[in-house]
Order: structure tokens, then C-alpha cells, then sequence
């Protein structure tokens, strides 16, 4: 069944329709169009996958895939154009130019904890770019990815975009195809797999994966505003953010001002403490392992779980080292342990120790503090004096670098991470540069010198 998918694709692909500008801009309307005809679905969908509100599955899932919708109708013909290069002295009299094409047939595998952001964000890039589009949904998202496959079967054919849902026998059969491109969200353990599945056609892969974000908090810091922006980070989705702030390196001196101001801002966002809105633990089994990340350690705030809803409060953990179990895998849930300092070459030396993160967030009032980090850390992308906030822009690239990704995307990195950029040399035949040819002549030999020296 996925081979005869992947084949129809292909057939559809290498027959042209999806290369004009019209056709490309047709199929983004249409999705635009779906999404929104489909909202209540979508919404009710991550409702029963991870209890998401519906300001929360809006601000932070369907609303921003619109706005990336019109940042690519706005810009796509400009993006399609073919580029004047200047030609080298050997090349003259010809002319260069950069010409974008669509890879083919691609691969888009989405995980649970943004279902539909992580889903059609990268699918517009698909479209965008000219190819035909294999969508995966996460299995543990099941009402979700029966919704993602409604719309999407209710809006295009499958020879140009269809949907595979399953679970890990899924997977391995779609990754036993060859694919033209393929675009992977997800953890650095399954993204291994992934490209090792790549490497035996040779596809081109993007890998949008995560791994321990360090958030440092300086003496210097608005401690108000750290402690809210952090919980915002922190609360939003439950913590099962990829760029989520995994981990706290604060200054010794504000530790206990950030601990009042951190639960102060919790009680502006749930007032009575009531935090039903707050989003789930997607499965038995990842609500498990963050209770046992939690056993034993010392909890400062929060604390507190559900079983029979698989919800945990923000929690706040003291005494954590590196040799801690929290330490040793990304959290990816309502869990931020906390590790003090004294001076800043600490922080280096701590996050240099760990692979690079997805992520980094410092809150310093100090420019010198600013720059010494991003001179010293290397990471995917970050915020100061915020968290999560540098994800919405379709104009800043959103990627990893190295444990924590491979490639980079939204808005124009999108377009670009689906093309393949071909360079073009057009030689004119009313003139031929006879220096080029052999035989290789001293005389020959002088003008080349003279010309390329």
C-alpha cells in the first residue's frame, strides 16, 4: 500500500503539475481554507489528546500555521524566481543564474506534542517548494491524526498529498521507501534511526529534534519577569515543548526572589489555583517516567499529580546536580530543576558539558553577559530575556544543531529546505574562448596567469 502511495506520488510529481506558481498557490489557499473550515475539529481533537484549550490550540498550533500560510502567499513568486549569478573571467561571455527546483516526493513525520503546527508548518514549505507530500502524524496523538488525515483527505488527492496514520510498523515501512526529501520531528533517539533509513538511498534528511535547554537567570535579571516568562515557557503545553526551558542555572544571590516571583506568576495564570486548563500527560507511559524523574528529589512548588487524569503540577526541583536522573534526559514535561552558580564560567562549563541544545535563554540585564554567551554557547536558536518567543517568527530560521537538529525552517528557510538550488552556466555560441583548449601552450599558459592570477 505505501509503495503503491509513494509510486502514484512520484507519477504525479515527474508529470509537472505541481511546478507553476498557480498550482502552488491554489493548493495553499485550499489549505488555508480547510484549516479553517476544520478549526472545531482540529481543536476538539487536541482536546482529547492533551486537554489544549482552545486559546492554547490557537495561539499556539492553528494560528501561527495561518500566519505562516500568508507569509508564503505573500512572498512564494519571489522565492520561485530564477537568480542572476555574475560570471567568473573564464566564463565570459555567458551568463549564470541560481534555479530553484522541488526535490519530488517527500516525507513529512510529525510528532504528538504539537500535532498540527508540526504537522502542516513543514507541509507548507512542501507545497511551497513544488513537491508531493507523504504526511505522518504521531500514533499517540490518535484524535488528532484522524483529524489531520480528514482534512487532508477531504482537501487534495492523494497522489498529491495523502496521510499514513499508524504507529511504529508505519514508520518502518514508510522509511523502507525512497523518498526525494525527508522532514523529521521528533526526538534525537527515533531521528538516528531516521537517518540511517535515509542514508541507504542517500535522501537528504532535516531532523528537527530537542535535547536539555538551559535557561540561566543572572543577578542582574528582572526577576519578576524571568520567573513569569520561564513559567510561561515552562506551563505552556504541559513543558512537552522541544525548546521548552529544560533545566535552571540561576544565581545564587536571586534564587529565593525567583522562587516567590515563579509562584506568584503561576497564581496569575490559574487564579484559585485551579489549573484544569493546563494541558496533559499525552500517555501512561511518558506521565510515568516524569513522576519517576521527580522520586525523591527535593520539590520546592508544585508537586502534585493526577492519575486519573495523567496531569502534574509546575514543579520546581532543589538540590539537582548533574549526576541527577532529571539531568540525563531531556524532561519534556511541568518539571524545571534548578542548579545555582556563583560565576558565569559555571553556566559554560555545565552546558558545554551536555550535547548542544535546541534552545538557550538568558536573562541579563548586562551586554557584555549577552554577548559572552552567544561568543561561548553554541545552540539552535533562543530568546534573551524571554523564553520560546523567537518560534513564531516566519522570518528567523527555527532549527537544531547537532544533537538537537540537522536543517532548519519556517517562512523562506522553509521554501529553501524543500528546493534544490541548481547552478546554471549558459554559454554563448557567438564567441569561443579558444584558451581553454589544449594543447596547453607557455604562451597559453602566461594569458591563463594573467587571467584567473
Amino acid at each position: 500500500m505505501i509503495k503503491d502511495i509513494v509510486e502514484k506520488q512520484r507519477k504525479f510529481y515527474l508529470s509537472g503539475a505541481t511546478r507553476s506558481h498557480s498550482f502552488r498557490m491554489e493548493a495553499l489557499t485550499k489549505l488555508k481554507q480547510a484549516l479553517q473550515k476544520n478549526e472545531s475539529l482540529l481543536v476538539e481533537a487536541m482536546q482529547t489528546d492533551l486537554n489544549k484549550s482552545e486559546s492554547e490550540s490557537f495561539l499556539c498550533e492553528i494560528g501561527m500555521v495561518l500566519d505562516e500560510l500568508k507569509y508564503h502567499q505573500k512572498h512564494l513568486r519571489a522565492w520561485m524566481k530564477e537568480r542572476r549569478i555574475r560570471p567568473s573571467k573564464a566564463q565570459l561571455p555567458g551568463k549564470c543564474f541560481i534555479s530553484p527546483e522541488p526535490y519530488g516526493v517527500t516525507l513529512i513525520m510529525a510528532p504528538w506534542n504539537y500535532p498540527v503546527n508540526l504537522c502542516f508548518v513543514p507541509l507548507i514549505g512542501a507545497i511551497s517548494a513544488g513537491n508531493t507530500a507523504v504526511l505522518k502524524p504521531s500514533a499517540y496523538a490518535r484524535a488528532t491524526s484522524s483529524a489531520i488525515a480528514k482534512v487532508i483527505t477531504d482537501t487534495f488527492p492523494p497522489e498529491y498529498i495523502t496521510v499514513v496514520e499508524g504507529g511504529r510498523q508505519q514508520n518502518t515501512a514508510l522509511l523502507e521507501e525512497k523518498f526525494d526529501y525527508i522532514f523529521f520531528t521528533g526526538s534525537p533517539e527515533v531521528g538516528r534511526i531516521v537517518m540511517a533509513a535515509a542514508a541507504k538511498h542517500l535522501t537528504p534528511v532535516t531532523l528537527e529534534l530537542g535535547g536539555k535547554s538551559p535557561v540561566i537567570v543572572d543577578e542582574t535579571a528582572n526577576i519578576r519577569l524571568a520567573a513569569k516568562r520561564i513559567a510561561f515557557g515552562k506551563v505552556v503545553n504541559a513543558g512537552q515543548t522541544c525548546i521548552a526551558p529544560d533545566y535552571l542555572l540561576i544565581h545564587e544571590q536571586v534564587k529565593e526572589s525567583f522562587i516567590k516571583e515563579f509562584a506568584k506568576a503561576l497564581a496569575e495564570f490559574f487564579p484559585g489555583a485551579k489549573m484544569d486548563p493546563m494541558c496533559t500527560i499525552i500517555t501512561p507511559k511518558h506521565y510515568e517516567r516524569l513522576k519517576g524523574l521527580m522520586a525523591g528529589e527535593k520539590i520546592l512548588l508544585g508537586g502534585k499529580y493526577d492519575d486519573t487524569r495523567r496531569f502534574i503540577e509546575p514543579t520546581l526541583l532543589d538540590g539537582i546536580t548533574l549526576a541527577s536522573p532529571i539531568m540525563q534526559e531531556e524532561i519534556f514535561g511541568p518539571l524545571l530543576p534548578i542548579l545555582t552558580f556563583k560565576e558565569l564560567e559555571e553556566c559554560i562549563n555545565v552546558i558545554r558539558s551536555l550535547p548542544r541544545p535546541l534552545a538557550f535563554y538568558l536573562f541579563s540585564e548586562n551586554p557584555q553577559t549577552q554577548r559572552l554567551f552567544l561568543e561561548k554557547i553554541s545552540f539552535g536558536g533562543g530568546c534573551i530575556n524571554d523564553t520560546i518567543m523567537h518560534f513564531p517568527n516566519p522570518r528567523l530560521p527555527f532549527g537544531g544543531v547537532g544533537n538537537s537538529g540537522i536543517g532548519s525552517y519556517h517562512g523562506r528557510h522553509s521554501f529553501d529546505t524543500f528546493t534544490h538550488y541548481r547552478s546554471v552556466f549558459k554559454q554563448s555560441t557567438r564567441f569561443d574562448m579558444a584558451l581553454r583548449y589544449m594543447p596547453y601552450t607557455k604562451e597559453k599558459l602566461k594569458l591563463i596567469r594573467k587571467l584567473l592570477g
